[in-house]
Parts: C-alpha cells; sequence; structure tokens
C-alpha cells in the first residue's frame, strides 16, 4: 500500500473506530505519519514504521477505563479486522510514557529571512 494510501484509510476510517472508542476518555487522538528524508522514497519500505500513534488521557483513571472499553471482545473484533488492512500487527508496539517538557525562549529571527 503506497503512503498516500495509508494516510486515507487511517483517516477517513480507522481514526474514525480510533475515536468511536476513546470518546469521553481521551482528551487527544494524535497521528504523526514519517516523512521520507527524500519525495523520491516516499514509498520507501525502509522507513522503521509508518505512524506513531498518540492517545493523550486526562488522567490514569480514564486511561484504564478506555483501555477496559477497547479491550472488549466486540471492539478487538473491530479494531484487529481494520488493522489487519494496514499493519503487520506483529510489529505493533505500544507504551505509556512519561512527558518531560523544556521551556524554550521564543525564537529569534532567522538570519537572511
Amino acid at each position: 500500500m503506497s503512503r498516500e494510501a495509508f494516510i486515507e484509510h487511517y483517516e477517513t476510517h480507522h481514526r474514525v473506530i480510533g475515536e468511536k472508542y476513546l470518546r469521553g476518555y481521551a482528551i487527544k487522538y494524535q497521528r504523526r505519519y514519517l516523512t521520507p528524508p527524500e519525495p523520491a522514497a516516499a514509498d520507501s519500505t525502509d522507513l522503521p514504521f509508518d505512524v506513531l500513534m498518540e492517545i493523550w488521557f486526562p488522567d490514569k483513571d480514564r486511561m484504564e477505563a478506555a483501555m477496559a472499553i477497547i479491550s472488549s471482545a466486540e471492539a478487538q473484533e473491530e479494531i484487529i479486522a481494520d488493522e489487519q488492512r494496514l499493519f503487520d500487527r506483529g510489529l505493533i508496539r505500544s507504551y505509556v510514557v512519561e512527558e518531560y517538557e523544556s521551556e524554550m525562549p521564543e525564537p529569534t529571527q532567522l538570519v537572511g529571512a
């Protein structure tokens, strides 16, 4: 599947499935698609993955409640059926992360801009 077809399917179908189960629990559902360093490599199979999906929750209780719903037989049947169209499911990885952010000063004007 081309990169464009992958993004199109994810954004018009897979995203909707995610929103169905995350609504009321998550505060952000974000996808970040890898962009090859050179346009000619847009369909490269050398990329380590296609998309980094992030789900933000306001607290651990909301995350656990959402994961319980997503783990239900009904949700898993729907999610897995669509994932099989998009992914090698054996390569999917999920993590819970701690986030640290640096405060940065306002950017300065670029030289020559």
